[in-house]
């Protein structure tokens, strides 16, 4: 890595830990004639830097901030890259600097942004399909319920299992498709200052669900905004978002609100999945900590809604304190 580095960086600073990462991604900080760098170790036996090159590269065509790769080595995984800060969006949230609003505003400006700039399809990335959707969905059955919970599994479970991830796919194939982030939430911006905040980790986008990055944002899994406050976001995305034909005019708020919610549930259940996994497998169990929020979310999804498919999820969540 310093070799590298001294081939790219006059009279470097030792790199020092960035910040840490759910992947086997490392981040180090250098500071070389004044100015911070930000050096990416991705580890090519477990990751792939290009996609994250290649969405760097359009993001910066689109002026959005993001990160800028100044110099890479995909053999090795190493990417020099612009250093966006060392605060993201939620130690802002936790440090009440600025107001939660002003941040949340921001994030869904840059949101709405993202997926104007891509309305002509200029960024070629891989589709969010059903078969995607429901690995990540049975990452909650295999990590969480199985082995984080040790609940028995049998043939009436697998069946209602597989009828709830119907019931999700086929409202999600229902909606409009956009450039999805795939991680967009607190976590994951970073705050430049006045409120505003910059995208990382968006090197897993696809097309997908024009619900699924809001959701990320607003439904986040780090920090919970209270109802009343959601409820205006969603319909003020909505609105900005049908102004910039993003959403379809004849789609209405009602079942817009419905959509964000059945994704709520596919996302929930995912993240819930990788918080076990990350925590049986990887020896990371802070996440742990994340997921009765997370579970939260969908408890009160399958409360409220009349689907017979949430109640069997809202009472296998019930039973025995699965989420807490």
């Amino acid at each position: 890595m310093r070799d590298w580095l001294d081939g790219h960086l006059r009279a470097a600073s030792p790199p020092r830990p960035a910040s840490s990462d759910a992947s086997f991604r490392r981040y180090f900080r250098i500071d070389s004639d004044g100015t911070s760098y930000v050096l990416m170790d991705a580890p090519p036996a477990q990751e792939d830097c290009r996609p994250f090159v290649h969405v760097a590269r359009w993001l910066a065509a689109q002026r959005l901030p993001a990160p800028r790769v100044l110099a890479e080595d995909l053999e090795q995984g190493f990417l020099l890259l612009s250093d966006l800060g060392a605060h993201t969006m939620l130690d802002v949230l936790h440090a009440a600097t600025t107001p939660a609003a002003a941040l949340y505003d921001h994030a869904q400006e840059l949101l709405i942004a993202l997926q104007g700039a891509d309305q002509r399809r200029t960024l070629e990335v891989p589709d969010y399909t059903p078969a995607l959707l429901q690995r990540e969905m049975d990452l909650f059955r295999d990590w969480y319920l199985r082995r984080h919970r040790g609940l028995d599994w049998g043939a009436a479970e697998e069946a209602a299992w597989a009828a709830l991830c119907a019931l999700l796919q086929a409202d999600i194939a229902q909606h409009p498709r956009v450039l999805v982030h795939r991680d967009y939430h607190s976590r994951n911006l970073m705050h430049q200052g006045a409120g505003r905040v910059a995208m990382l980790d968006f090197q897993d986008a696809v097309r997908g669900s024009v619900c699924y990055d809001l959701i990320s944002l607003l439904r986040d899994c780090y920090w919970q905004l209270d109802e009343a406050e959601y409820r205006a976001r969603v319909e003020a995305y909505f609105l900005q978002a049908q102004s910039m034909s993003i959403l379809p005019r004849t789609l209405r708020l009602p079942a817009f609100r419905g959509h964000c919610e059945l994704m709520a549930v596919q996302r929930h259940l995912k993240a819930s999945g990788i918080f076990a996994r990350l925590n049986l497998r990887d020896g990371k169990p802070g996440y742990l900590a994340d997921i009765p929020r997370t579970l939260g979310y969908v408890r009160a999804v399958c409360a409220r809604r009349p689907e017979p498919e949430l109640a069997w999820l809202g009472g296998l969540l019930e039973r025995d304190g699965v989420a807490a």
